[in-house]
């Protein structure tokens, strides 16, 4: 859901930000690199295909020539296909730990820290076009860990925040999963069923609306 200032490109969450046409050749043919890549280049690699094309794209040889590398590169770091989609998701949510709770940990007052947390998700894409993928292919084993455990710390957070906002145990919990259940529908609606588009305007004007439904006041 990335946006920003007014000043930034509107939301668009039909489409990767950063994907290319599914078969287009640029996207699979790199020069060849000089240089050892480590195993988080791969892994980043993959879940740059997971978000432009799915977990079942994930494979050796395309990554390899999206990297400029031989395939002697990815086994240096990994036995197997699956080896890398775990050491991918395991990046992918430890990344998400630390880029989106890492920054919202500073904030002392509960409710500005769920207004902190409206606006850094809604100002982020890639993130989501990821957690959308995966929810697709959940029957895949390295994958159902991965959501499991990813969705139950949200929740948790969520239910934490608003007990600490003032509400009580259930109402926090009911509120948490309201929240969360909100968020994955509009993933639905704009990465799945490929609802048109909000304008910049319209979208600020959504998020704003679900702070001042979801949020308590002081």
């Amino acid at each position: 859901m990335n946006q920003s200032a007014s000043n930034k490109p509107e939301p668009k969450l039909d489409a990767p930000s950063a994907a290319a046409p599914a078969g287009e050749a640029k996207t699979d043919h790199k020069p060849e690199r000089s240089g050892r890549l480590s195993a988080d280049d791969w892994a980043q690699a993959a879940l740059d295909l997971i978000a432009e094309q799915g977990v079942a794209a994930v494979a050796v040889e395309p990554l390899a020539r999206r990297l400029g590398v031989t395939k002697g590169s990815f086994y240096w770091h990994f036995p197997s296909r699956d080896a890398l989609l775990v050491a991918a998701l395991e990046r992918w949510e430890k990344v998400e730990q630390e880029t989106v709770f890492g920054q919202l940990e500073p904030i002392p007052d509960p409710r500005q820290r769920l207004r902190s947390l409206f606006h850094l998700v809604a100002h982020e894409v890639k993130s989501h076009v990821i957690y959308s993928e995966l929810l697709k292919a959940l029957d895949h084993p390295a994958v159902q860990p991965v959501i499991g455990r990813v969705s139950e710390r949200r929740l948790d957070y969520l239910t934490a925040s608003f007990r600490q906002a003032g509400l009580s145990r259930t109402d926090a919990q009911h509120r948490a999963r309201l929240l969360y259940a909100a968020y994955v529908g509009f993933l639905q609606l704009n990465l799945q069923l490929h609802q048109t588009r909000m304008q910049h305007d319209e979208f600020e004007a959504y998020v704003e609306h679900m702070m001042a439904t979801l949020i308590p006041s002081s």
